[in-house]
């Protein structure tokens, strides 16, 4: 794209105050950005009737119209020129406009489908069906690993996996596809050059080289809260259905969900302990219709995805629950009671020095003991979250 065409593109899509109605109706009327500031004669009569600034005040209001026709100044300048220089320098960076072959189809949906796509890596994968898998930024060590085990079976059946790049299960999801040699895309809250949080600087860079990261935002924009309900709207549009792993009643999460099934997408949630209160997201999405899964191929039956081929199933994708044999006794323990052996098998330990960690957990009360020699956890602020 031609610097001044994408100039154009980004000083309309970024332009303060601006509705997306009226810009998408200032498109339709004057066909291309360009043509919309284009004109160095306000008061010249157009071939379609009217001064250039009649036809502007009559599509977006007078004060809009001026606007419009100010040359940027101020915030707005520095947002067209932070955009600008990033995506100057090069390699796999580029502006997904709205009038581009492939700007997704699903994303024109929304009444206020964005103008622009700041995007950099693998820009083949809008193409691509998707799925979202989306959940607490707090995830229990389990949460995190049943969201990497689902989005690795689930991309090598050839889906792309949708998340927001936070952390918790949103993080375990996009590593899960990218060590499954799966796409995965992540979608900001953020300008495409700001890293949040910080602690997914290296997965960024992972995402940014072999999958593709998405901001509707202008290179450079802060974490601000309104952004991620913004961006949500956009992981819920690219994706097929969304998978919720764990989640809080209050969550962004189920404001991901509810605008998936506003859009008539499939809306997925893995149930999980009634202790546990990330579960309780869940077991709200259940009650109000979404669909139960215990295993990644119950998606791809709902999504009617098939075959699947044979080599995508491996141990850790059917069987989510497993435990690993590093995570702490309170990770073990989780949040439904367990006896003695079964915590032993979990961590590979012997059942004596299990039980004698378990007895100083008691005498700290941590853990509570109950009759038939089971446990029962009693903090669950304690270990349980990465």
């Amino acid at each position: 794209m031609a610097t001044d065409a994408a100039m154009a593109w980004l000083r309309l899509a970024l332009m303060p105050g601006l509705p997306a109605a009226h810009a998408r109706a200032l498109l339709e009327a004057f066909g291309k950005p360009g043509a919309i500031f284009g004109s160095n004669n306000q008061d010249h009569v157009t071939a379609a009737g009217g001064t250039h600034k009649e036809r502007l005040t009559a599509l977006c209001g007078p004060a809009m119209a001026a606007a419009v026709l100010e040359p940027p100044g101020g915030f707005f300048a520095l947002a067209l020129q932070r955009s600008a220089q990033w995506l100057a320098g090069g390699g796999n960076r580029s502006l997904v406009c709205m009038n581009d072959a492939d700007y997704p189809a699903e994303l024109r949906q929304l009444t206020d489908a964005p103008l622009v796509l700041f995007a950099q890596g693998r820009r083949e994968l809008l193409g691509r069906a998707a799925l979202a898998i989306v959940g607490s930024r707090n995830a229990t060590r389990q949460g995190a690993r049943n969201a990497a085990a689902f989005a690795a079976h689930l991309g090598r059946a050839g889906l792309a996996i949708v998340s927001g790049l936070a952390a918790g299960i949103d993080a375990a999801a996009h590593e899960g596809a990218l060590d499954a040699g799966a796409g995965t895309v992540g979608v900001l809250g953020t300008g495409i050059d700001v890293v949040y949080p910080a602690a997914n600087a290296a997965l960024t860079a992972r995402i940014a080289a072999h999958g593709l990261l998405l901001s509707e935002y202008a290179a450079g924009s802060e974490p601000l809260p309104f952004h991620f309900p913004r961006r949500n709207r956009l992981i819920a549009a690219l994706s097929r259905g969304v998978l919720v792993v764990e989640a809080a009643p209050q969550s962004g999460s189920l404001i991901t969900a509810r605008l998936a099934a506003d859009l008539g997408r499939e809306v997925f949630a893995i149930p999980g302990s009634i202790h546990s209160p990330l579960s309780r997201g869940c077991h709200q999405l259940l009650r109000d219709g979404a669909k139960l899964v215990e295993t990644a191929q119950d998606v791809l039956e709902e999504l009617r995805w098939l075959p699947v081929p044979t080599s995508t199933h491996s141990t850790a994708a059917a069987e989510p629950q497993a435990a690993t044999s590093n995570c702490t006794l309170l990770d073990a323990l989780g949040h439904d009671p367990a006896d003695v052996d079964t915590l032993a098998a979990r961590l590979g330990e012997d059942p004596g020095s299990v039980a004698a960690q378990l007895l100083e957990l008691e005498l700290a009360r941590r853990v509570e003991r109950l009759p038939g020699n089971r446990y029962q956890r009693l903090s669950w602020q304690d270990g349980g979250t990465p």
